[in-house]
């Protein structure tokens, strides 16, 4: 158990984030909404969240943890794209277009995926972290 609350402070983080990422969206009109996202608080908060989100990833794997709707997600071919944008935002890389960033910015779907990902895990964790009842009223 001690491990899961572990895992769960990673996925914390992330989720964290994507509430920043969605208040940083949402504070701007939408006609701004398609500017280039790096250059301000989207770009930090999207990067960071996606990255946090790839370290809840590596946890579960390694922790072996199975569930069929998170399970059904990382088989993705996202999984890896998310792991490599995760190595961009931790390594410096002096291109500013590094495929690393657009290879995963550019794949279809993405977005809707890393959400019901995003999604998948904070129910899992519910699910198992919630105090168990004993039935009494």
């Amino acid at each position: 158990m001690t491990e899961l609350i572990a895992l769960h402070r990673y996925y914390i983080w992330a989720n964290r984030l994507r509430e920043h990422f969605d208040s940083a969206v949402s504070a701007l009109p939408p006609s701004a909404r398609a500017e280039a996202v790096f250059v301000d608080d989207r770009g930090l908060f999207l990067s960071f969240w996606y990255a946090a989100l790839f370290v809840a990833i590596e946890g579960w794997q390694e922790l072996e943890l199975a569930d069929p709707d998170i399970d059904a997600l990382l088989s993705s071919p996202n999984v890896d794209l998310l792991r490599r944008f995760r190595n961009g935002v931790y390594h410096y890389e002096r291109n500013y277009n590094d495929p690393r960033f657009l290879d995963l910015l550019q794949a279809q779907d993405v977005v809707p995926w890393v959400r019901r990902l995003n999604l998948a895990f904070g129910r899992y964790f519910l699910q198992q972290l919630r105090p168990k009842t004993s039935g009494a009223p």
